[in-house]
């Protein structure tokens, strides 16, 4: 019998993506087939304090589904770097370009990559002066406010006003230092799905998240039980293949390996896609969107989680 593969699997951490990631390893732990591997979780607290200190010799790879800072922005991958343990998903430089929203634009922009118009000022910069729509005056209402580092929603606002905006910049402010501001359109919200490694990659069937309100918040996200995403998208062909080509594009861009969730805005009016961001360790349930995506396009969950152990242990021999 050939003997099983120990993956750690690791969750939690100090974000305020904690619970989500709880989710995610419970769903990897289950899926995980038992003939080939024998996983055992490793929750990190949300102080960041680890019950047991990770080593070379506890595993055979790590399969990390830690959500936001600290998770998904390189310093995890970093620390697994040294430790010399071969790992799921991006690497360090990956993983901190994603998460931080202006070096994530800026590498799209680097790539002639479209996104939607956007500023972003630091805390200091925003309390050093009084005229605020001086800040944002390349825009129009509505805008949508974010902390540069963070995901699954949180810590964003859609403001229509300079009361809502400067409202909106104090809620991101409790998140982050920076903050980026982006222009509103009125467009479907896409997702595609990227799995592979940095040569071969390959892009899944576009996705359509079912927005109800005026944005997909963080409680419709994870906390409503009713279905968020089509998949596949009802999208003329071109426009999906546009999708998957951005897509492998925009994984490249930021020197992607082994898995991530690119989101769009497609302004139908136009036929204009926009790239909102890419997420290199996005919710891993079996019911979340990357996961539905790929299984609509022929991989199945398991199928889904040893492809990127095996993607994991490639990197690691390369």
């Amino acid at each position: 019998m050939t003997e099983r593969l120990r993956v750690a699997v690791l969750a939690g951490g100090p974000s305020a993506e904690h619970q989500v990631s709880l989710q995610s390893a419970q769903a990897v732990l289950d899926a995980l087939p038992r003939s080939l591997y024998e996983p055992f979780p490793i929750i990190i607290d949300r102080h960041g304090g680890w019950p047991t200190e990770l080593r070379r010799d506890m595993a055979d790879v790590v399969f990390p589904v830690l959500h936001g800072p600290y998770g998904e922005d390189g310093v995890l991958q970093g620390h697994l770097e040294t430790l010399g343990l071969p790992y799921v998903g991006c690497g360090v430089l990956a993983s901190a370009v994603a998460m931080d929203k202006v070096a994530m634009r800026r590498a799209f922009l680097a790539e002639d990559l479209p996104v939607t118009p956007h500023v972003w000022f630091t805390e200091h910069e925003w309390r050093a002066t009084t005229d605020h729509r001086s800040v944002v005056k390349a825009l129009d209402w509505p805008m949508y406010v974010k902390p540069a580092n963070l995901g699954s929603s949180i810590g964003i606002s859609r403001v229509t006003s300079m009361e809502e905006l400067r409202a909106g910049v104090e809620l991101a402010f409790t998140y982050d230092r920076v903050v980026v501001v982006e222009q509103g359109v009125r467009a479907r919200e896409l997702i595609c799905g990227v799995l592979g490694g940095y040569d071969t990659p390959g892009a899944s069937v576009p996705g359509e998240l079912i927005v109800g309100g005026d944005w997909l918040d963080y409680e419709t996200k994870y906390l409503s039980p009713a279905d968020i995403a089509t998949i596949p998208a009802a999208l003329p062909e071109p426009v999906a293949e546009e999708v998957r080509e951005l897509s492998l594009r925009a994984f490249r861009a930021i020197g992607g390996y082994g898995l991530s969730r690119v989101d769009f805005l497609y302004e139908e009016d136009t036929g204009r896609l926009y790239l909102l961001e890419i997420n290199t360790m996005p919710g891993f349930t079996s019911c979340s969107v990357y996961a539905k995506a790929w299984a609509a396009s022929g991989v199945a969950y398991p199928d889904l989680l040893r492809r990127l152990i095996d993607l994991a242990l490639t990197r690691s021999r390369s």
